[in-house]
């Protein structure tokens, strides 16, 4: 008996799948992994982001939020979401860039010690996305802030928010 236990314990078990939707190439597979001695090299061990929804719908956000969970961990790269942009040194900024929070998001960056790297997250932070050319909104963070980077979707995915976080890194340590 107790040798047909040991058998079923030891028996291979078949792979439980990803969840649908989760692909990830074996090119990005890499990028992923040269992520964390990207962020070694720069950072030490460390990077902080102050994520700043400055008017959008609220589905970047959602995907910002799933970089977190069990799934993706961005944690387990050093990297962590933070409350107050004086412990940061990233901005990802989601949304068009609303007039009314024009000056919030000037003050936020302001507040963020050097070296700070800023972040359009999305096709609305990046010109305006559906929002473009109404009177309510900037058309982008690049009118406002300086921008290091882009991360194309409308949502990004959080595989591409990985990727697009790792090629800015590598773009900086250049």
């Amino acid at each position: 008996m107790i040798k047909e236990i040991l058998k079923n314990i030891t028996a291979k078990k078949p792979a439980v799948p990803f969840p649908k939707g989760f692909c990830v190439t074996p090119e990005q597979a890499v990028k992923v992994v040269d992520f964390q001695k990207k962020i070694d090299t720069i950072f030490g061990r460390s990077l902080r982001i102050r994520q700043i929804d400055t008017g959008s719908c609220n589905a970047c956000e959602w995907e910002c939020t799933a970089l977190t969970n069990p799934i993706y961990d961005i944690q387990r790269f050093g990297i962590d979401f933070v409350a107050s942009p004086r412990h940061a040194d990233l901005l990802l900024v989601t949304g068009p860039v609303s007039r009314q929070m024009e000056l919030a998001l000037r003050r936020t960056y302001a507040a963020t010690p050097e070296p700070r790297i800023v972040v359009a997250c999305g096709d609305c932070a990046k010109d305006g996305g559906i929002y473009r050319g109404s009177y309510a909104v900037t058309n982008g963070v690049a009118n406002v802030l300086p921008v290091a980077g882009y991360i194309p979707g409308c949502p990004p995915t959080p595989t591409a928010i990985i990727v697009g976080l790792s090629q800015l890194i590598g773009k900086c340590i250049r």
